[in-house]
């Protein structure tokens, strides 16, 4: 028996007492429903009133219209435990005096009725409600006329849930929860409390033990090293983005151009240079906005802003699901540097990551004591290569909670697509595991066939409910139908990012060039499938960290001759069938590899080579975006023509892009530092041809070696085209051509 309990002895109103057992469990903090003893509550002799305040010196019972001294509760049974009878049951309020002098004044939490509705708790049960961001969590509201915040946790089950804070001094005595059966919600609204607040839950789970939660959907978050929730603003912004949104689905289309440039938020640019205080929100919409859009991309992609407590997972062990970072600034604050990229014209992409969450104590494993979010057994439950849990996402809240989340960015903050990370792994049940060690599906098959489910049903919802917005799979296997309609067997993608394109070409770019001529097909290999799916060609921060070097520093040969296979490079994967990706310091030739701990080398912009690659990109920007030859058909077969696919001796190659009225460009390809004079290239149509892009430019850094002037096509089919060019190849070149006619 609780000792507290045995020496405060009897009181003289026995009314006023608590059964023994209750007692015990408010002093020992594992009451599951202190509503049923707290509060005011009928007894034959009239209301009476209990509140459990642990350390408290006195409580009083204050009118809640003029704050006058109804009366003072009395201390009873348990240190802590005051009751006292009421004449009556009207509003009141509650003035704590502490030992130190402070004294606290607020309504009883115990005296508001139930708060979440029954449509809310039954689709929450379902795993159908799509607005959890502004259900569960902490919210700021009022309730008769009192102004608070509601918190509600799905813990179905845990002993008992308590909130607490600086506002109850972290005591989990203080302010348990009440259960909602049977969806196993606990809530409780708490008076005076507002935007700004941080708070956790303390939650006794199924075996007995006590534990310290971060809310699973919490709005907003402190700053890491702090892993405390924050009662977010959530005032609705005034957006200025209509004219984006309205047109965003056009922007986004698969005949439009789709350029990003992706970056992690932490290491773009720093106060005070490498090592100093990383940038807010308001200071990337301030720097960013404006330098991308001076370089002509039309997106932004951010990896994981979700609050993530390990800096160094780069934001993909993310726990905070519906919050960004606290990094960062607050809430509105991101919705700012959203609405500011969107009145540049500028669309947002979020990596967002639903396969795996990592196991910090404080996040969402074992959050009740039951593998309530990952799967029960670790060969479908813990990612070993990650050391991560995995999304039970055949559970119908767990399906519901990520989608969830998804729908929050898409909706409350405007992003216009998410990035799907490691797609891979959620498709394939035995992704990187050894045989045994894997479970198979109900058929006896690898494939996982609840997160199958879930991504169609993601990319349905959002096609559906947000026109425009786009979810883009990172699925590095040749998973059939990535971005085929669902109704089709498809996963319903908008887009695919195209990994073995990336692979296959940085690949032969790293050779000599005396020895290209052996991996020639790397660099042709990926028009085979290239109209198989939707694709994005990335060139992302994996390409360039963990022992793999610079983009630049993959090139073979001399400085002049790393900057021209690089200038190459880029202007081979500008001019090839697919949307572009590119990470951040890749547009300028930064010679580290990527650190997240430090800021890019923006003092390489003071040297020629640098500044010419970072005007290759601002060219081919503009290029991509203007002619429509080299976007409109990018998703058809075509759109694309060979004219020489198989000069391997001289590693030359030329391909044709044709746009919707069947106007051409020619893009021309030499990948040796030996140039080529009078080299014949099949064109469609006699007459003038123009140069319009020449990689070699001395603008940019190259020999200027090109076809200055006006070109005149021979009357002579070759290539199996109707005329031919005389062309002068520039050593590690790409050059564009088109018809005089059509060269503005």
């Amino acid at each position: 028996m609780n000792e507290s309990v045995v020496k405060t002895g009897r009181h003289k109103d026995d009314s006023l007492r608590l059964p023994r057992l209750d007692a015990e469990a408010l002093t020992d903090a594992r009451h599951g429903n202190p509503f049923s003893v707290l509060g005011v509550h009928q007894t034959p002799n009239g209301p009476v009133l209990r509140a459990f305040v642990p350390g408290a010196l006195g409580v009083d019972v204050l009118d809640h219209e003029d704050n006058s001294l109804r009366c003072s509760l009395t201390q009873i049974q348990i240190p802590g435990l005051f009751a006292a009878r009421l004449p009556h049951a009207a509003p009141y309020r509650l003035r704590v005096r502490w030992p130190d002098g402070a004294v606290e004044e607020a309504e009883d939490p115990y005296a508001f009725g139930l708060l979440l509705g029954d449509v809310d708790l039954y689709l929450i049960g379902e795993g159908t409600h799509r607005n959890l961001g502004h259900c569960l969590g902490a919210q700021p509201m009022t309730v008769d006329g009192v102004e608070g915040v509601r918190f509600a946790v799905w813990a179905p089950n845990a002993r008992r849930v308590s909130v607490v804070g600086d506002f109850n001094r972290w005591d989990g005595r203080r302010h348990g929860m009440r259960k909602r059966q049977p969806t196993g919600v606990w809530e409780l609204f708490l008076p005076k409390l507002g935007p700004g607040t941080a708070y956790q839950y303390e939650v006794v789970d199924v075996h007995g033990e006590m534990v310290l939660k971060a809310d699973p959907v919490a709005l907003a978050t402190e700053p890491p090293p702090s892993t405390a929730s924050v009662v977010a603003d959530t005032r609705p912004f005034e957006w200025h983005d209509d004219d984006w949104i309205a047109r965003r689905a056009e922007m986004q289309a698969y005949d439009s151009p789709v350029s990003v440039y992706e970056i992690h938020a932490a290491s773009w640019r720093k106060h005070g240079g490498e090592h100093g205080e990383i940038y807010d929100w308001l200071a990337l919409a301030e720097h960013l906005v404006p330098y991308v859009l001076d370089l002509g991309f039309t997106h932004i992609e951010l990896m994981p802003i979700m609050e993530h407590p390990f800096g160094g997972s780069w934001g993909y062990q993310a726990l905070g699901q519906f919050a960004p970072s606290g990094r960062f600034g607050n809430t509105r604050d991101f919705a700012y540097f959203v609405d500011t990229c969107h009145q540049a014209g500028l669309g947002v992409i979020l990596d967002w990551v639903p396969a795996h969450f990592p196991t910090d104590s404080h996040g969402l494993g074992r959050f009740d004591g039951t593998a309530l979010y990952e799967y029960e057994h670790p060969f479908e439950g813990f990612h070993q290569d990650w050391d991560t849990y995995i999304y039970n996402l055949g559970r119908r809240e767990v399906h519901g909670f990520m989608l969830s989340s998804a729908l929050h960015w898409l909706r409350h903050y405007h992003v216009d697509a998410l990035r799907v990370d490691a797609v891979a792994s959620m498709l394939y049940r035995d992704y990187s595991r050894k045989a045994g060690e894997w479970i198979p599906n109900e058929y006896g098959g690898r494939e996982n066939l609840e997160a199958i489910d879930f991504l169609r049903h993601l990319n349905n919802v959002v096609t559906e409910d947000l026109p425009g917005a786009q979810v883009i799979a990172e699925e590095s296997t040749a998973w059939p139908g990535v971005t085929q309609p669902t109704v089709g067997d498809g996963l319903g993608f908008a887009y695919k990012w195209n990994m073995g394109w990336m692979h296959d070409t940085l690949t032969y770019m790293a050779n000599d060039p005396l020895y290209r001529s052996y991996a020639h097909d790397q660099l042709t290999f990926g028009l085979i499938y290239a109209f198989s799916e939707k694709f994005v060609l990335p060139i992302s921060h994996d390409e360039v960290v963990h022992g793999k070097g610079s983009l630049v520093c993959k090139m073979p040969g001399d400085e002049w001759q790393k900057f021209a296979n690089l200038r190459a490079y880029l202007s081979f994967m500008w001019t090839h069938p697919g949307k572009k990706l590119l990470f951040m310091g890749c547009e300028f030739g930064q010679w580290r590899e990527w650190s997240h701990d430090r800021e890019l080398d923006w003092h390489l912009l003071g040297h020629g080579l640098h500044e010419g690659t970072q005007r290759v990109i601002r060219d081919l920007n503009r290029l991509y975006r203007e002619r429509p030859e080299l976007h409109q058909r990018d998703t058809q077969s075509d759109g694309f023509e060979w004219v020489i696919g198989d000069d391997r001796n001289n590693s030359v190659f030329a391909w044709l892009r044709h746009d919707a009225r069947d106007e051409s460009v020619l893009i021309v390809a030499n990948m040796t530092p030996v140039p080529h004079h009078n080299y014949e290239v099949g064109v469609p149509r006699l007459g003038g041809w123009r140069e319009i892009f020449n990689s070699d430019s001395e603008f940019y850094g190259g020999s200027n070696l090109g076809n200055g002037g006006p070109l005149t096509a021979l009357d002579k089919a070759f290539h199996g085209q109707s005329a031919s060019l005389l062309l002068t190849l520039p050593p590690l070149g790409v050059i564009v051509l088109c018809p005089e006619s059509n060269a503005e």
